[in-house]
């Protein structure tokens, strides 16, 4: 489906290629599409929140992966797997694309896109080279002329850098949905001005760590031990805890798979009829049944959110079982994601190592950035340092905008 909605979507001039290239995919998709109307199915690709909206009508109609983005670099991909992605990415820029040009009212041929650091830490340089193919191939296959991609934490720091009047060393501490990246940068008047910025990036590091991480780990540690964690088995042995952390994992194909499996329903009866709370894990029976891996970790990030202007928050879970509501609070958000902290911290001291120097300011971004489990954190990593929150949500975008009208002049950039 995504590939014949892809075709569809596709500059005449690419579509002949592409039309070779997925011949199989297209014969097979225009298929399914006939038997998908036959049944009353919408056949149109949606995006965006709409995209959500649907998945939530039909959740036992497919996984909700969450930062596609991260995944790009992931190992062993097969050459299908790739084109699969690629496609995915490509229906995503064509779909932004078109949006775009029609509220600019012409058409858009070049763009700066943002990158993390790292897409992936287990292969380094080689991971990072596949998501960037895979990135680039889909921005041309739309109609990008011209792609080029620029850290999303430099982006970042290039916004902060324009409220500047001296020159300044800046860790800007990226902390987005699916990674977290840091970069030392040497900014100011002067250095704004430059068309190249190379000598100036001091340091970098990342990793796939993020807000979706606080998030999962929220939801196993904050959550599932309504659902059973940690209760023990008549034989005075304690659950088996593989399934909790798998039926959260909602940025891991593979967890999900396993999740859901046939194999692994059979496994929780087992356990449900070997239990000493027997209805604890009948919850998470019900989660796997009815596919809400997303619900439980939505409302571990709803309740994240609402501790930004609150200490406790009571998380309503009646729609799983009747009655059930959870109470979270801030001091158990911070023990839960003690590790991903601790993480952030080491990509920090990292970026620094590598500068051999010390930061005048820390700027920080990302949703995750708003919250006081956050911020206390990073005060006592920098007790004697000014620290900086930017925009949450819109830091790296304007810092990309400032990178294309610079490298691209103002004209066609999107």
């Amino acid at each position: 489906m995504i590939v014949n909605w892809l075709y569809k979507h596709l500059p005449s001039a690419e579509q002949k290629n592409f039309q070779l290239q997925r011949q199989r995919q297209l014969q097979k998709g225009q298929v399914e599409l006939k038997e998908l109307a036959l049944d009353g199915y919408p056949t149109e690709l949606s995006f965006g929140q709409q995209a959500l909206n649907n998945y939530l009508q039909e959740p036992d109609e497919g996984y909700y992966i969450k930062s596609p983005k991260s995944f790009l670099g992931a190992t062993g991909l097969l050459p299908q797997q790739a084109e699969l992605f690629e496609d995915i990415v490509a229906a995503m820029m064509s779909n932004v694309k078109t949006l775009t040009e029609a509220a600019l009212g012409r058409s858009v041929s070049q763009t700066v896109i943002g990158r993390p650091v790292n897409f992936q830490g287990l292969r380094g340089e080689e991971s990072n080279r596949q998501a960037l193919e895979i990135l680039t191939n889909a921005a041309k296959r739309v109609g990008f002329k011209d792609v080029e991609f620029q850290f999303e934490p430099v982006a970042a720091g290039f916004e902060y850098e324009a409220g500047l009047t001296k020159e300044t060393r800046v860790l800007v501490v990226d902390i987005g949905g699916g990674t977290t990246d840091c970069s030392m940068l040497l900014m100011g008047p002067k250095q704004a001005l430059l068309p190249d910025r190379t000598g100036d990036l001091l340091s970098h590091s990342g990793e796939r760590v993020g807000g979706n991480d606080f998030d999962i780990t929220f939801a196993l540690k904050g959550i599932m031990p309504s659902f059973g964690l940690d209760s023990m088995l008549k034989t005075g042995k304690p659950v088996p805890a593989n399934s909790y952390a798998q039926a959260v994992s909602i940025n891991n194909i593979h967890n999900q798979t396993e999740f859901y499996s046939a194999a692994n329903s059979r496994l929780l009866e087992q356990l449900i009829r070997d239990a000493e709370q027997p209805e604890l894990l009948s919850r998470l029976l019900t989660v796997q049944k009815n596919k809400l891996s997303y619900r439980v970790v939505n409302a571990a990030e709803q309740s994240k959110i609402a501790l930004t202007d609150c200490t406790e928050q009571l998380v309503d879970l009646s729609d799983i079982d009747k009655g059930l509501s959870v109470n979270l609070d801030r001091d158990g958000f911070a023990s839960a994601c003690h590790r991903e902290l601790n993480t952030i911290a080491a990509l920090m001291n990292d970026a620094i190592t590598q500068a051999n120097c010390q930061p005048d300011v820390v700027f920080v971004t990302g949703g995750t950035a708003k919250s006081p489990v956050l911020n206390r954190f990073l005060q006592q990593q920098f007790q004697h340092t000014p620290i900086v929150i930017g925009d949450h949500f819109g830091s790296v975008t304007a810092g990309l905008t400032r990178w294309a009208n610079k490298i691209y002049g103002p004209g066609e950039q999107g």
